[in-house]
């Protein structure tokens, strides 16, 4: 009975070391698919293609979908938001640089690419 205690700690540590090894391999193939935006949009795309044409094939799925496509409006949104509004910030009061001295301020999302996608 005393030893039974510890073998449900050491049970855990393979699933964790494989979960820490799928961890690394999913970061590296995220880290090499950063460069090529254009093929990560057109799967992207394709995956929502075939979620559509399945939907519609088997006639159900609509509550999902209707969550799913508020879910996806929702981080569209925030994709094409800037980080600061400016009429909302009124220190920042010209937001574009009117003469050479002045600071050039560039678009910054309020969710980046990589994460919306």
């Amino acid at each position: 009975m005393e030893g039974s205690g510890g073998g449900g700690a050491s049970s855990s540590a393979p699933v964790t070391k494989y979960l820490n090894d799928f961890s690394k391999l999913f970061q590296y193939y995220l880290d090499k698919s950063t460069p090529h935006s254009a093929y990560r949009w057109i799967g992207t795309l394709a995956i929502a293609s075939i979620y559509v044409l399945r939907t519609f094939y088997l006639q159900g799925f609509y509550i999902v979908s209707y969550g799913l496509g508020i879910y996806l409006l929702n981080l569209l949104i925030g994709f094409l938001s800037p980080l600061v509004d400016p009429e909302l910030d009124p220190s920042n009061a010209p937001t574009l640089p009117t003469k050479g001295s002045d600071e050039f301020k560039p678009f910054i999302r309020r969710l980046p690419e990589f994460k919306f996608w």
